[in-house]
């Protein structure tokens, strides 16, 4: 029988209680738990093997949130009829899951850890992504596996000028931001998100009331666990210390390492220096530890050795851009690298730019499509389509190396997400016709490749003549610090991004910040450190966008000659089906005739088309013959019309797309008419103006005669009345 489950709960705001549940699912998982708000479950789960591998000399931590379909009383639509490989969404809600988690374990932990948290019921008004961390952090809160602390995330938002904790998800619409944001009860560890243009104060805000959430629902963590009684860790080893290998060294290599670090070398010559030291470090131990010629020496000192090395340079570098205030490549704390920029730098594409700072290179380009380029975003609660999508590619030659090509890797779905959120704010609404795909290839790297991405993408959008009012450019910061001391960085390195405490991403326009990315690996920053980063990202922002207005100061007026022609036209709902026409015979007509792609959707109770071509000319005539269809004939208005048929009575010709009337025998000419042979013809061009309707079937009445002068039957007497 099973044991009651053990269960703890919090409220978010009035109405919205959140229930924490362990006990009753996956129990020989080291640590399960469900949260639930409204209807949506989320199940978490964590194991982690009691040993470490042997030779493990990093800590295997891998995070998988999923949601199931059945979970929102769907199939998956894939050919398998099955979740497959995880898509975009469930791959950013697993790394910020795993970008919190991953500094609770402590240092010297290397046993392989996975968590997996899945959606097991959907709500469509509940936010699944903001309650999977604070599952995946209650798991191992009930479980044995060493963790430092509790942690958990909330959603915070802008809407109405009033800050919201978790919004339901209608309510996201309205948000002028919403950033995802993690902490511990004492430290904030993580923040993400999109603004439209909000101030630095309004994030320094939205953190703080982010963190009064977090402090209910670590507390709740905390009761649970204290139910469960599971407040014993599991005891580790750490890896061994041979501090005698320590010294030999850092008296060795210290100062060499400082001399490397300080000659402000480009990245490859850097890495290079350190590696004939480390070559040359091995040589030297060989003769302290005796070792004879020709002989290898022992692993064990060779392993402390290179652990060694590898973190006297950490400490080194850290040491000199503290005390020295001297960066790698020279530069001041708050110096950008070189700049150069390029637009329209590829012939075929729609728009491109070429983005390079320092050793940082984006190649971007822009495509226009219709709206059968769309993307579909799917989750278990929604499907919804996209026309504007980034993609962020990463190869392997970009840092000089050599690595399979396995497809995306999670790192680039992350970087292309928050270039895309970026740069998203700018991009046209309401009646923009196209569909934009913005792809960056990052052909260079040395830090801040997403954020040459968001500038490179910027500057192509303008140069494909897509209407952003303004340029988006970021820039990413970091922090070394060491007790009170600090230094905050503009502009980092890919080497500062790994020695330091905090990578922490900004970009916006010269107004306001669009998307923020930050991810802190040191307790305790303060809010005044977190207002000096963001002046000084604001600073960085600005420089770089002074020099993207002088490449480009406004998007083009056109898009390029070779770029697709698009028009959108909205129509009554009551004319779709004319426009379609019995099997879309009409519409398809309209196509091949103009040669155009159309596309038409019912939207808001009327009728939304988009007509797509290369070619101006089909789209204006497909505009034409569509604006025929759907006009509603005048009496008294006068047409170009095309004779149709002829019969005794008089003619049939169409005076717009699709409508026709008869031009009676009588109303051909002021001369009667006997018969119309010899006088018209199928296929004649023939202006005439209509001059009624038939009150019983409906049918229009045209005149050629009323558009000709009437002949003067006396013109002796019209003559007479001139004299």
């Amino acid at each position: 029988m099973l044991k009651q489950p053990l269960q703890s709960k919090f409220t978010i705001k009035e109405g919205q209680e959140v229930i924490i549940e362990t006990g009753r699912l996956a129990r020989q998982a080291d640590g399960a738990v469900t949260v639930r708000q409204g209807n949506c479950i989320v199940l978490a789960t964590v194991v982690a093997n009691k040993e470490a591998k042997e030779g493990q000399s990093f800590f295997p931590l891998s995070v998988d949130y999923q949601e199931k379909f059945a979970s929102a009383g769907r199939i998956p639509g894939s050919f398998f009829k099955r979740e497959g490989r995880l898509n975009d969404y469930e791959i950013l809600t697993s790394r910020l899951i795993d970008r919190a988690l991953r500094p609770l374990f402590p240092d010297g932990y290397l046993c392989e850890v996975q968590v997996l948290v899945s959606l097991i019921s959907s709500d469509p008004e509940v936010m699944p992504d903001s309650l999977a961390c604070l599952a995946a952090s209650a798991a191992l809160a009930v479980s044995d596996i060493p963790i430092q602390e509790i942690i958990s995330e909330v959603r915070v938002a802008k809407i109405n000028g009033e800050i919201v904790i978790n919004p339901l998800r209608s309510q996201l619409e309205k948000a002028e931001f919403e950033f995802i944001v993690a902490a511990t009860e004492k430290n904030i560890m993580m923040v993400e998100g999109e603004a439209k243009e909000c101030q630095e104060e309004d994030l320094i805000l939205a953190i703080e009331k982010a963190h009064e959430a977090i402090k209910v629902q670590v507390k709740a963590q905390e009761e649970l666990r204290d139910l469960k009684g599971s407040t014993e860790k599991r005891a580790f080893e750490a890896p061994a210390e041979n501090e005698t290998v320590k010294e030999q060294v850092e008296a060795f290599a210290k100062q060499k390492i400082y001399e490397v670090a300080k000659a402000a070398l480009p990245k490859h010559e850097r890495s290079e220096k350190l590696t004939e030291i480390g070559e040359a470090l091995m040589e030297h131990l060989k003769q302290v530890h005796n070792v004879a010629e020709g002989e290898e020496l022992d692993e064990e000192i060779g392993k402390w050795a290179k652990t060694y090395f590898k973190d006297l340079q950490y400490h080194t570098i850290r040491d000199m851009i503290l005390n020295d205030k001297v960066r790698l490549d020279g530069r001041k704390h708050t110096e950008i690298r070189p700049l150069n920029m390029e637009v329209d730098v590829l012939p075929s594409p729609h728009g491109s730019a070429l983005f390079t700072r320092g050793e940082t290179q984006s190649l971007t380009t822009v495509t226009l499509g219709s709206a059968l380029d769309t993307t579909l975003q799917e989750s278990a609660a929604e499907s919804k389509y996209s026309n504007f999508y980034l993609h962020y590619n990463f190869p392997p030659f970009s840092t000089g190396e050599i690595k399979m090509m396995r497809g995306v890797a999670r790192r680039e779905v992350g970087h292309g997400n928050l270039a895309m959120r970026s740069l998203k704010q700018m991009i046209p609404g309401g009646d923009f016709p196209y569909t934009v795909r913005v792809v960056s290839d990052i052909l260079e790297s040395n830090g801040s490749s997403s954020m040459a991405t968001v500038c490179a993408g910027s500057l192509a959008l303008m140069d494909a003549g897509v209407g952003v009012p303004k340029h988006v450019s970021g820039v990413a910061m970091g922090l070394i610090s060491k007790g009170e001391q600090f230094a905050i960085l503009t502009d980092i390195l890919g080497d500062e991004d790994h020695l330091g405490d905090m990578d922490f991403k900004v970009t916006g326009t010269r107004e306001g910040i669009c998307a923020v990315q930050m991810d802190i690996k040191v307790d305790g920053l303060s809010m005044d450190i977190m207002r000096q980063a963001l002046a000084q990202a604001k600073e960085g922002r600005l420089h770089i966008l002074d020099a993207m207005y002088n490449a480009i100061p406004e998007a083009r007026a056109d898009v390029k000659p070779h770029a697709p022609r698009m028009e959108k036209l909205f129509i009554d709902k009551e004319f779709i089906g004319a426009v379609i026409g019995p099997g879309g015979k009409v519409i398809q007509e309209i196509q091949r005739e103009t040669e155009t792609t159309i596309n038409l959707e019912e939207k808001n109770n009327r009728g939304e088309i988009s007509i797509f071509s290369t070619n101006k000319e089909g789209v204006d005539k497909a505009v034409a013959w569509i604006k025929g269809i759907v006009a509603v004939p005048q009496i008294g208005d006068v047409y170009d019309s095309t004779v149709k048929s002829i019969m005794p009575f008089g003619a049939f010709v169409e005076f717009l797309p699709g409508k026709q009337g008869l031009v009676h025998i009588s109303e051909i000419s002021w001369k009667r008419l006997e018969s119309l042979d010899g006088l018209i013809k199928e296929g004649d061009a023939m202006k005439v103006k209509l001059i009624g309707t038939d009150p019983k079937s409906g049918k229009f009445k045209l005149s050629r005669k009323v558009l000709i002068p009437k002949p003067d039957k006396n013109p002796q007497r019209q003559e007479g009345n001139n004299n």
